[in-house]
């Protein structure tokens, strides 16, 4: 049986971010995607420690991600680390707009 999958690449540098399922793998969420470290396909991502605030899901940090080539793109995603423990699926996840000129989404199925 086929399942949703979820490729996330950075447009200016064509770096694949993450792919997974749709799931616990990638969960997207309120126009976002929340990605499990298993389906993150990238480590250029780096903490800033410019902090943020929701109202219920808590504290986080946003993340620049650093390309191959040096190049800096500030605040691309981010990350909670004092999460609201009634929402598991954003736990310590990276995550990344949905809509964003930095990053493409696609979508496909897979058997696997």
């Amino acid at each position: 049986m086929s399942r949703k999958h979820i490729r996330i690449i950075h447009t200016r540098s064509n770096t694949l971010l993450a792919d997974g399922p749709v799931g616990w793998g990638i969960m997207p969420f309120e126009g976002n995607y929340y990605i499990s470290k298993k389906n993150l396909k990238s480590n250029g991502f780096r903490v800033n420690y410019v902090p943020g605030f929701c109202a219920y899901k808590f504290f986080y940090v946003w993340l620049d991600f650093i390309t191959t080539d040096g190049v800096i793109n500030k605040n691309v995603g981010w990350k909670y680390w004092l999460p609201n423990p009634l929402l598991p699926f954003i736990w310590f996840r990276v995550a990344v707009p949905a809509v964003d000129s930095e990053i493409h989404i696609e979508e496909y199925f897979s058997d696997n």
